[in-house]
């Protein structure tokens, strides 16, 4: 496959006026990474205005942090806005929305097989949330690192699951929502972890913490996580939906050729390169202006990114995980390819780059 191109000439200067507009929303963000102060797991961060809105697992609940920027969030207080006084169990990965001007935070709770997604749900970022309600996905079956974006009018909820009741691998699943609180009909998987790339690490294989983004055509990309978060080998890559494609259709959506953050050349898309300064990254966070997709950034210009990491010379484990701020960017004019397909179909399109 040949190498990624930036767009050129006359079309790198017609953008030049979407960067400088653009590049105005995130200057007040780090060009490259850096590590916050913040030791945790799975960060999840919108806009809202000029204030930026976090959510994590925290004391057997859930906590939000409000700040200035991304950076400043680390040493911002944590206001716990949900407790687990039912005894749910395991409290992971809260994702934090907004829909119709009221925030909705969901996230997985539960032991072992029973990890299942609830939703909670405020005017405020901050306090008056609702009590904890396990959303009806169908199949009822495990489900973590679940979220909600609306696409073309529809609202969508995408999650990790199991497709049985034991833990082979962990699949991509989408189903669509009548409300931010209501899914509807079946679920439908869109990616497995099938590809050599992301099964260098498994028992089980994974595909985990999907997050969606638009890119310039308007194509929906959901970008993910593979291979275990216990490993160096945790990595980001994508998936795009063709033009014109059916999100519940899993042969629509074409994944990358690999890895597109990564500290393992090995696992890496051809014109892709390796992290330099953190081991492992991933379960990012696109930082959206209201987490709507809507907002999803132009050609051009980089955007604010957060990502969990264990710094370089460090050993890797999941008490060594932080926060990091980065960026994203959009890059033109690359081909995925699906060698599981009779005759390999490719489609071309715009892919992502991200940014220490």
């Amino acid at each position: 496959m040949k190498p990624p191109r930036r767009l050129s000439g006359i079309a790198a200067f017609a953008l030049s006026v979407v960067l400088a507009a653009a590049m105005s929303l995130s200057s007040a963000e780090p060009a490259q990474a850096d590590r916050t102060g913040l030791r945790a797991a799975d960060p999840s961060v919108i806009r809202v205005g000029g204030t930026y809105v976090s959510v994590q697992s925290a004391g057997g609940g859930i906590a939000v942090r409000q700040a200035s920027s991304t950076a400043a969030l680390a040493s911002a207080p944590a206001r716990q806005i949900w407790s687990d006084t039912r005894g749910l169990g395991e409290v992971w990965a809260p994702e934090i929305v907004r829909d119709g001007g009221r925030y909705y935070v969901y996230f997985a709770a539960g032991r072992g097989a029973a990890h299942r997604m609830y939703v909670i749900s405020s005017a405020a970022p901050d306090s008056g949330y609702t009590a904890g309600t396990e959303l009806a996905l169908a199949d009822d079956k495990w489900a973590i690192d679940g979220t909600l974006f609306t696409f073309n009018g529809q609202r969508w909820f995408v999650w990790s699951g199991w497709a049985g009741d034991t833990d082979v691998e962990q699949n991509l699943y989408i189903s669509r929502m009548s409300s931010p609180t209501t899914p509807t009909g079946a679920r439908y998987v869109i990616s497995q972890p099938r590809e050599s790339w992301e099964r260098v690490v498994g028992n089980p294989f994974v595909n985990e913490a999907p997050e969606a983004v638009r890119d310039p055509n308007g194509q929906l990309h959901i970008a993910y996580s593979a291979n275990g978060s216990w490993s160096d080998r945790y990595c980001l890559a994508d998936l795009r939906l063709r033009a014109g494609g059916d999100p519940t259709y899993v042969w629509d959506w074409y994944k990358s050729n690999g890895c597109l953050f990564s500290s393992a050349r090995a696992t890496m898309m051809p014109g892709w390169d390796p992290t330099l300064h953190v081991d492992g990254p991933g379960h990012h966070s696109f930082v959206l202006l209201d987490g709507d997709i809507g907002t999803s950034p132009p050609a051009g210009p980089r955007f604010p990114l957060m990502f969990h990491a264990v710094p370089k010379g460090t050993p890797y484990s999941w008490a060594n995980r932080y926060w990091y701020t980065g960026t994203f960017s959009w890059w033109g004019d690359v081909t995925y390819s699906r060698a599981d397909v009779p005759g390999s179909p490719t489609d071309t399109g715009w892919s992502l780059k991200f940014f220490e």
